[in-house]
């Protein structure tokens, strides 16, 4: 054992790896510390906490014996290591510089800690994920940023946890590392929800399930294309209902997340818009099937079988894009984000808005002339320049959040599922042509889920 050490002790490569599992077990501590106490909370966290730094520590470990083993070669080929210089620990100097190592050491141990800490609050940034690693990923992150998750992280819906969950997603995607890179990904990027981690580790981490939301208020406002953008309002009371927590007693939209019912479906297609099957099974072991019409048990042999969750509805929940250019004027215009005192800003906005355009920079710049031409020479006392100028700058705005040229994303191009009014949403199922083996239909009733006041 002392001729191993000794030969451990007198090479350079034993001396790195030394250096290297030091170095990688005081990062580790750190690392766990801090993630005990809670403040490492990424996704990200597990793949450096226990892939990365054991991974140098390892290769510390392994470097060492090599060293050992170059060295005895080196020996025995008649080769002496110069011997080890004789400490004395009397002399001032020597003393100092001692000092000097080990303050030295403990700090860029310090610093080589927070630089891991640091370089895994980085990863899980926006930043990181929407610009610099994710360049082609700009309409999602642009989306994301106007969206009511806009304060989520990426990896919190897009990574599972722990480290299982960052390597399953980092091997989905590196495939299409080599895509990006060359250029030859798809455009628009497409969409597979079965690559997300199951709601009960993202969107369940913050939404309460078993909560009974009851009814909620909502607006929509219409405008004309006449002169006075004449507004009509449309009130709905949508009951979202919900399950009562504790019971299986259940109403309402989120009657299909109620726990004590297990709905279940077949999508013919990637999108999930055409489901041909659905089986309910409710708390009192009751199970009614529903086929669309043709459809036998023969045509869904081998096709997947889908619990329902959030996401079949709530299809764009942090990427939210306009539908039309209509419903999205519509609503700056109901919200007083344009005057309606522009005469026919509304037909304007929507036709410019609808118009196509090679590049963004020139797509703002003509939303500008296309407004400024038709409506700037009407211009009379019923509006100011300043609402004009909003008017532009409000429309223009909507164009950068919703199309995005260089990715083909235009109006309709990521469709959300909630509602029927734009997608084919909640008639997917319930069309009344999903017909179950006792004649029952899934209704249509539209009174099921929201009443017009």
């Amino acid at each position: 054992m002392r001729s191993f050490l000794s030969r451990v002790l007198r090479n350079p490569i034993s001396g790195i790896g030394i250096a290297l599992t030091t170095a990688s077990a005081f990062t580790f501590l750190f690392l766990v510390a801090i993630e005990t106490l809670g403040l490492l909370k990424s996704p990200y966290a597990g793949i450096i906490v226990f892939l990365m730094v054991p991974a140098f520590f390892t290769l510390g470990l392994v470097l060492m014996p090599i060293g050992a083993w170059w060295e005895r070669r080196r020996k025995r080929g008649g080769i002496e290591t110069p011997a080890w210089p004789t400490l004395d620990l009397g002399d001032p100097a020597l003393r100092r510089m001692l000092v000097f190592i080990s303050v030295a050491t403990a700090v860029n141990l310090g610093i080589l800690s927070m630089a891991s800490y640091g370089a895994v609050e980085y990863s899980e940034s926006r930043q990181f994920c929407g610009q610099v690693c994710h360049a082609v990923m700009e309409p999602e992150s642009v989306s994301h940023q106007n969206g009511a998750h806009s304060r989520v992280l990426c990896v919190a819906c897009h990574v599972g946890p722990g480290a299982g969950g960052f390597v399953a997603a980092k091997m989905k995607g590196a495939s299409r590392l080599a895509l990006v890179v060359s250029g030859a990904h798809s455009r628009p990027i497409q969409i597979h929800g079965e690559n997300l981690p199951d709601v009960a580790t993202s969107c369940e981490q913050c939404h309460w399930p078993d909560r009974f939301v009851g009814d909620r208020v909502r607006i929509f406002y219409e405008h004309a294309d006449d002169e006075a953008n004449t507004q009509s309002r449309t009130t709905v009371r949508i009951h979202v209902g919900g399950p009562v927590s504790g019971t299986s007693v259940g109403a309402g939209i989120h009657w299909h997340m109620n726990r004590a019912n297990v709905v279940e479906y077949v999508a013919v297609d990637d999108t999930r818009n055409e489901i041909p099957y659905v089986r309910v099974e409710t708390p009192d072991g009751n199970i009614r099937e529903y086929f669309a019409k043709g459809v036998t048990e023969a045509n869904l042999t081998d096709k997947p079988r889908r619990r329902m969750d959030c996401l079949d509805c709530h299809s764009r929940p942090a990427h939210p894009f306009g539908s039309t250019p209509e419903r999205a004027v519509d609503a700056a215009l109901g919200e007083g984000l344009i005057s309606t005192k522009v005469p026919f800003i509304r037909r304007e906005a929507v036709r410019a808005l609808r118009a196509e355009y090679p590049t963004r920079d020139v797509a703002l710049t003509r939303i500008d002339q296309v407004i400024r031409e038709a409506v700037g020479t009407r211009q009379s006392q019923t509006f100011e320049e300043a609402d004009l100028r909003q008017a532009v700058a409000v429309t223009q705005a909507i164009y950068r959040s919703s199309v995005f040229p260089s990715m083909k994303v235009g109006w309709g191009t990521y469709a959300t599922q909630l509602g029927h009014t734009i997608s084919t949403g909640c008639f997917r199922c319930h069309d009344e042509e999903h017909v179950a083996r006792d004649g029952r239909t899934i209704s249509q009733d539209c009174e099921l889920c929201h009443t017009i006041e």
